[in-house]
């Protein structure tokens, strides 16, 4: 990918990733229901979060709640692979067909318990998560390889915190706040009720 993570973001057409009313509002900087009680997410915060992750032609990334695929799309573009995980079966398979249709090959796809990641392929060198947790997965955390970083909103119903969190190359993990977001919840185990 020659252009930057802007330049792509502002040719990526997010009406492509909609196929309800809401696809009239496509162009609008909100986030936009996609059913399940799912969201698309704001565009500017797509690209924020995208640009703090900053994926790499060599890394290999997991994202944390496929959605629409609007994400996966913009992470795709730029890294090497990337592993998606979604809880909602027809919500991963119409993505999946979204982003077939737009020639991406590098995109593996899972359904199954997000907080829970995608051990079978780790480490990661990027980690992307698009719903709340009300802290931060520990198994995340153990998939994010050295000198990896992960974006992921954390914090109660209603207002959760962007942290940016990194690992150093002698496994030494930080984070910090980016900026306050409003996210859907991560199900399972790290969610603010019980889980499914």
């Amino acid at each position: 990918m020659r252009c930057s993570i802007e330049e792509y973001y502002r040719k990526l057409d997010r009406s492509l990733f909609i196929d309800n009313v809401n696809k009239n509002w496509a162009d609008l900087d909100r986030p936009l229901p996609i059913g399940f009680g799912q969201t698309i997410s704001q565009p500017s915060l797509v690209l924020a979060m995208t640009q703090q992750l900053n994926p790499q032609s060599h890394d290999r990334v997991l994202e944390i709640g496929t959605g629409s695929g609007y994400q996966t799309a913009l992470l795709a573009a730029f890294a090497q692979e990337v592993f998606t995980v979604e809880r909602i079966a027809e919500l991963s398979s119409k993505a999946r067909q979204r982003l077939d249709r737009m020639g991406f090959v590098n995109i593996q796809y899972k359904i199954g318990d997000g907080s829970l990641g995608w051990p079978e392929f780790e480490p990661y060198d990027k980690i992307m998560v698009t719903a709340a947790a009300a802290a931060i997965p520990d198994e995340l955390i153990q998939q994010l390889g050295l000198g990896g970083r992960m974006i992921i909103p954390v914090g109660p119903p209603g207002m959760q915190e962007l942290l940016l969190v990194k690992k150093s190359r002698q496994g030494q993990v930080t984070s910090r706040i980016l900026e306050q977001v409003v996210f859907v919840e991560l199900k399972g185990r790290y969610g603010w009720g019980t889980g499914d």
